[in-house]
């Protein structure tokens, strides 16, 4: 398929009908391991699609979740270690700090000719540091959505899809691929694009701090202070900083496109994005490429994989998250939610 002039190998679901995907893992049983971000959307939508899934799940809130979601104890939910032995795919969804601690747990139950899947390509693109080096006779392939496991489950409800990018790491059996575009038609993807394990990673990991979370927390706030600093109310500040941006323009520009928006916003404003977003790009492509090269060099693997394993993490996070919850900004965010007309 062709984007932008760039020849890309994607697959649609009307080429990869859910009847082919169905037939491919027909003898399969597939184990997801993990139920927190990734896990409820894919085997509940693997489940909804007819497939042979089981859940694999250490005791706590999240078991508990998966019994509320109909996963039975003894018959579809078990712990980690006897749902990978059962399974002839092992879905490995589990965060990329789990993932360490229990690979030697699921390297075990990895035999000749079963499938390692992954939804993201941390453990295995940087597995000098992960330690996770699967055998060489088994399949190692992924399904990448884009965007939370909420998202996918939502999506798949309402008979939409969640695009997904897709990689074969290592194929033993020869059918590693049919596997990888199976699991993604029934996890509900909604067109797949190709990709490797060390794109996947180093592209997430900058997409996180850059566009998607950091750059654009960085962005919104700097401008909320600004207005605030020059005597803007903070409801004034607010709404011209993040409110227009969510509820008006970024449904519009990401069903019609940047260029839609600008012919169709007032010619004030017209001229002053034209003239001020060369002057962002050029502020802020060096920190994109300072981020990239960070990424791709490894540091930012190991400060997440440093940060996770100290006793202490979740006391930190919290204390990091309770700051950013409190600010004033996303303070004002709760009482402007509130006034939205849906909520009164």
């Amino acid at each position: 398929m062709n984007f932008g002039g760039v020849i890309e190998n994607v697959m649609t679901r009307e080429e990869f009908p859910l009847e082919k995907a169905r037939e491919i893992l027909k003898d399969e049983t597939i184990a997801v391991i993990g139920y927190g971000v990734q896990g409820p959307g894919q085997s509940l939508n693997l489940r909804d699609n007819g497939f042979n899934v089981i859940v694999g799940q250490r005791p706590g809130k999240t078991y508990d979740k998966a019994v509320s979601d109909g996963w039975v104890p003894g018959k579809t939910l078990f712990g980690i270690e006897e749902a990978a032995e059962k399974a002839t795919i092992v879905m490995c969804l589990l965060s990329d700090a789990a993932v360490m601690s229990v690979w030697p747990t699921l390297q075990k139950h990895l035999t000749p000719g079963k499938a390692l899947y992954f939804s993201h390509g941390f453990a295995i693109t940087w597995n000098d540091r992960t330690g996770c080096v699967p055998a060489k006779d088994i399949d190692v392939i992924m399904v990448a959505p884009k965007g939370s496991g909420t998202s996918l489950r939502t999506m798949f409800l309402e008979g939409r899809g969640l695009n997904s990018s897709y990689a074969v790491y290592q194929d033993a059996t020869g059918r590693a691929m049919d596997r990888t575009l199976a699991l993604g038609i029934g996890i509900g993807s909604g067109y797949m694009f190709e990709t490797t394990f060390q794109r996947e990673a180093t592209s997430d990991l900058t997409g996180e701090r850059g566009s998607l979370m950091g750059a654009i927390q960085g962005l919104l706030l700097a401008q909320y202070e600004v207005l605030r600093e020059n005597g803007h109310s903070p409801s004034e500040a607010f709404n011209e900083t993040v409110e227009e941006l969510t509820q008006s323009l970024m449904p519009l520009f990401a069903k019609n496109g940047m260029d839609w928006m600008y012919a169709n916003c007032s010619t004030t404003a017209q001229r002053g994005a034209l003239d001020w977003y060369p002057r962002f790009h050029d502020a802020i492509k060096p920190i994109c490429q300072w981020l990239y090269m960070s990424v791709k060099l490894g540091n930012e693997a190991q400060i997440s994989i440093d940060s996770n394993s100290k006793p202490d993490y979740r006391e930190g996070l919290e204390k990091e998250l309770k700051a950013l919850r409190e600010s004033e900004m996303w303070q004002t965010a709760v009482t402007v939610r509130k006034l939205r007309p849906e909520n009164n």
